[in-house]
């Protein structure tokens, strides 16, 4: 990153440049201490910045601003073309300095990592620091656990080189990896699919000196290669573009600026809430969107059953079972409130699951989301939506009129008790939304009186046989539940 400043009293023009040592060494003029500087600062575990200037003349000065107001113009690769206007200034340039930083952890980093490798999430660390800095930091933070071994991968330059690399840290796949980027990009471009198996398979993964570019190809290069989802997590401007390439990013407010957090999806202001951002809100949205899809569907498919039941038991007849306002009511106030306050479920404490980060790797496996639960609650829609209409049927063989306040009323009973059966832990909003749309049925009997006949719901048959219906279809399910749960109880019941 560079600047170019005039000196009002005196015209002169200076053009200031910062950047990483391995840059800016063929940028600046030769020197003999600038090397081994950089090693000591980076052993020590800080982060190394080289400071250069060049000054310009008013010619050079006056044909960079020329051809960058060109490039600026370009409608095609405006960016290449910007940096290649840059790279006219930059060679030859004066060394000012060097600085060393040191990148101070932010509390509770080490049990973050910690549990997140417990929840079995694979934690690759992407930087753009020396080899010696990055892995100071890598050990530090306890991404590379005492016990473990650390693998450095050689600078290689040929095919040759990158392939006994790879022979030899294959044999030693159980150690952390250190790579720089170079390196990571020879082995990508002749061995990509056996580089990406072995990384993967290791506890941990440290790619050093990496662009911003490079950085967002290794998530892409994860994302293609595995098909599992991805979560970037950065705090600077050169983690914008790997944010935006991952599946889930996360932007760290911090000292270097906002432009992370704007860019990503979600973010927090300090490193360890990513663990409570994970395991609690991104298990809780899982199961909670897995339950609510799952259940939708059980709610058109049951009603969609009832109907093809009807038409079949009378020839097929293009009759509608259920017009007007029933279907619009059954859609929104009948229904909507309970089946979405599902969204308000919780299968577990949040102090179980950031105890027991185990649990979040249930998760990995699909369980709750599947083509098995698909077709389990394919199931239960058509056996309960064969049992309302054939059993409406036999009952009320005399009352064949009231067919559509009989199958209905059932119908509704059933999703609010079903809705109830996969209620973990009551919400007071789950208890009033049960409620509110059963009361609001109720009033619907007595006010739609073309659909309702109020003579015939307020006799003793009509509430008996309906019970029995709504038990028949019901009951059976709460059985099952009851001896999973005594016979096969989930993992989290044992803990809580």
């Amino acid at each position: 990153m560079g600047i170019i400043v005039r000196d009002m009293r005196s015209g002169e023009i200076t053009f200031y440049l910062k950047g990483a040592d391995g840059v800016m060494a063929a940028i600046v003029e030769y020197n003999d201490w600038l090397d081994e500087e950089c090693g000591n600062m980076a052993r020590e575990g800080l982060r190394t910045l080289v400071v250069a200037r060049k000054v310009l003349s008013p010619d050079q000065y006056a044909h960079f601003a020329e051809r960058y107001a060109r490039a600026s113009a370009s409608i095609e690769d405006r960016n290449a073309a910007q940096a290649r206007a840059v790279a006219t200034l930059e060679g030859d340039m004066q060394l000012l300095g060097l600085t060393g930083v040191e990148d101070k952890l932010q509390e509770a980093v080490k049990p973050t990592l910690e549990l997140l490798r417990n929840a079995g999430i694979r934690i690759w660390m992407l930087t753009g620091d020396k080899l010696e800095t990055a892995t100071c930091i890598a050990i530090s933070s306890r991404l590379v656990a005492r016990t473990q071994t650390i693998f450095t991968f050689a600078e290689v330059h040929d095919r040759a080189s990158a392939h006994r690399e790879l022979n030899a840290f294959r044999k030693k796949s159980e150690s952390a990896l250190v790579i720089s980027g170079s390196s990571m990009e020879i082995c990508l471009r002749y061995y990509e699919a056996e580089f990406v198996d072995l990384a993967c398979a290791t506890p941990a993964v440290v790619c050093c000196r990496c662009s911003p570019t490079q950085k967002a190809a290794v998530v892409s290069l994860i994302k293609r290669r595995t098909g599992k989802r991805t979560c970037a997590v950065g705090d600077g401007g050169n983690d914008v573009s790997m944010i935006q390439a991952a599946d889930v990013g996360v932007g760290l407010e911090g000292k270097e600026g906002k432009q992370a957090s704007l860019a990503a999806d979600f973010s927090i202001l300090k490193f360890h809430y990513l663990a409570r951002l994970l395991m609690w809100h991104g298990r809780n949205s899982y199961k909670r969107s897995a339950a609510l899809a799952q259940f939708v569907i059980h709610r058109g498919l049951i009603i969609s059953v009832i109907q093809a039941v009807f038409s079949s038991l009378f020839y097929f007849a293009a009759i509608a079972l259920y017009q007007g306002f029933l279907m619009v009511g059954y859609a929104t106030v009948f229904t909507m409130f309970p089946v979405f306050s599902l969204v308000l479920d919780e299968d577990v404490s949040d102090d179980l699951v950031m105890t027991y980060p185990e649990l979040y790797k249930e998760l990995c496996k699909g369980r709750s989301l599947s083509l098995k639960t698909f077709f389990m609650w394919v199931l239960i829609s058509v056996y309960q939506g064969g049992v309302i209409m054939m059993m409406a049927m036999w009952l009320f063989e005399e009352q064949l009129v009231n067919v559509i306040a009989i199958t209905f009323t059932a119908l509704i009973l059933t999703e609010l008790l079903m809705v109830a059966l996969n209620i973990h832990k009551w919400h007071w909003l789950m208890v009033v939304s049960e409620l509110f749309s059963l009361a609001v049925y109720a009033v619907s009997m007595v006010v739609l009186k073309n659909y309702f006949d109020p003579t015939f719901i307020r006799t003793g048959s009509f509430f008996w046989k309906v019970t029995v219906i709504t038990a028949i279809s019901c009951v059976p399910l709460y059985i099952l539940k009851f001896l999973k749960r005594k016979f096969a109880p989930a993992s989290y019941s044992k803990l809580s």
